[in-house]
């Protein structure tokens, strides 16, 4: 009798065996026609393409420009920008970037630590929510390793990780939210397909705020402060280039033809404002330098940015040739009003992301934008305003981040140590034998 009811327990436990294997076939079965595979590889594949703009795209292409004393200080900002970032935004930054709506300001509290963010699609998306997290992830880390091209060779470095902590939750969570989490910008209706002011913006105004804060570089105006290693700086321009196929077609959130689009008016837009940079130098200088072909193609990657998904092919060179025009008058007026952004943050991010905001608001014609030239004069406006937003809240808030942390650690280093140079002082370490 024990054998024979041994036998119906064991029959009963392979029925309900047999059927919870149907049951999650059922459901993988639906969320495999929920989540595009494309779509998701394409923007995982996006997302490490970001992260290789940072480091060692944006660690050489800075490093190379500081003294030889201070390029392990200055490449340590892009790489611990990276860690910090990534720590914060799990446990609160995404929630406060696309946590639920708060009075169109910042995001709720409810996905703290990736609460309910898992392999499942958000809601309308066809990739899983995690992805998008990571993706937007990246996004947030080289925002903050932007800004440190302002304060490089004259900055605590215990004082950036505070300051990285605090600018991430108090600044870019909030803009990104305004843009791209549902806030006021987004029901406003301003265009910006990847960043323009959500990234360029924010991290060109902070980067000036920081500047005028921390005061000039010693020997400023005086010493040699060239490049020290120029192919340092090619070859991070190179990487920043190819990473940005993945920062702006890889908004698209989808393997499809506006991430096309987006990926060819990335391409041209380069070009253009690397050609248009090396014009206006040639004309002026006498000479088209390497450093400027360079800086002319990031100034025409910024510049596309908020515009990458919204415009076609031309109007994208259009955008580019702007681009590497005005971020290099951007930075002839650096020289003459005589603040020090060591690394042209505000000159080439601060200023191109605001020609491009504005100029999609001109070109957008494809991917549900419509500009100036397309029969939408308003979107001219609401660009504006998002512009205006975001410098003045990057700026008043960068300025108050700046005075906490000065309070709590001290923003600046000391005489001595800034002479001695920041790898030896501040990490105990030599780049060059």
């Amino acid at each position: 009798m024990f054998i024979d009811k041994f036998n119906k327990i064991g029959v009963c436990f392979l029925c309900v065996c047999i059927l919870s294997v149907f049951s999650m076939s059922s459901v993988f079965a639906q969320e495999d026609s929920t989540i595009n595979a494309g779509d998701t590889a394409w923007v995982l594949t996006s997302s490490a393409l970001v992260l290789a703009m940072i480091v060692p795209g944006l660690a050489l292409f800075y490093g190379g420009m500081v003294r030889s004393k201070n390029v392990l200080s200055t490449m340590m900002h892009s790489f611990i920008s990276i860690c910090i970032v990534s720590v914060v935004w799990v446990l609160w930054g995404y929630s406060l970037a696309f946590g639920p709506d708060v009075g169109g300001i910042v995001g709720g509290l409810d996905l703290v630590g990736l609460s309910g963010v898992g392999p499942e699609p958000a809601e309308g998306s066809t990739i899983p929510h995690m992805a998008f997290m990571v993706f937007q992830l990246m996004f947030a880390a080289i925002t903050v390793a932007l800004i440190s091209g302002a304060i490089a060779e004259r900055m605590k470095f215990s004082a950036f990780v505070l300051f990285a902590t605090l600018w991430v939750t108090l600044i870019y969570a909030p803009l990104a939210h305004w843009v791209w989490g549902g806030g006021w910008l987004a029901g406003l209706g301003e265009l910006d397909f990847a960043g323009g002011t959500v990234v360029h913006i924010s991290s060109g105004v902070a980067a000036l705020t920081c500047a005028l804060v921390l005061g000039k570089r010693r020997g400023h105006g005086t010493d040699n402060m060239s490049p020290h290693n120029l192919p340092f700086t090619v070859i991070g321009a190179g990487l920043l280039w190819v990473g940005w196929f993945g920062f702006n077609a890889g908004s698209a959130l989808a393997a499809d033809g506006i991430a096309a689009s987006a990926f060819v008016a990335t391409q041209v837009a380069a070009a253009a404002g690397a050609l248009a940079w090396l014009s206006v130098e040639w004309g002026y200088r006498g000479n088209p330098t390497i450093l400027g072909a360079a800086s002319g193609a990031v100034a025409g990657l910024v510049a596309i940015t908020p515009a990458a998904g919204f415009v076609g092919p031309v109007s994208a060179i259009l955008i580019g040739l702007g681009g590497g025009v005005v971020c290099y008058l951007g930075v002839f007026l650096k020289n003459k009003m005589g603040y020090d952004d060591a690394l042209d943050v505000l000159g080439i991010h601060g200023i191109g992301g605001t020609w491009g905001a504005l100029a999609t608001g001109l070109f957008a014609s494809v991917g549900g934008g419509t500009g100036l030239f397309f029969g939408n004069p308003g979107q001219v406006g609401i660009q504006a305003v998002g512009v205006g937003a975001t410098w003045i809240f990057a700026g008043v808030g960068t300025y108050v981040i700046l005075k906490i942390v000065d309070g709590v650690v001290g923003l600046r280093v000391s005489k001595e140590e800034e002479v001695i140079g920041l790898d030896l002082t501040q990490h105990s370490e030599r780049a060059y034998g």
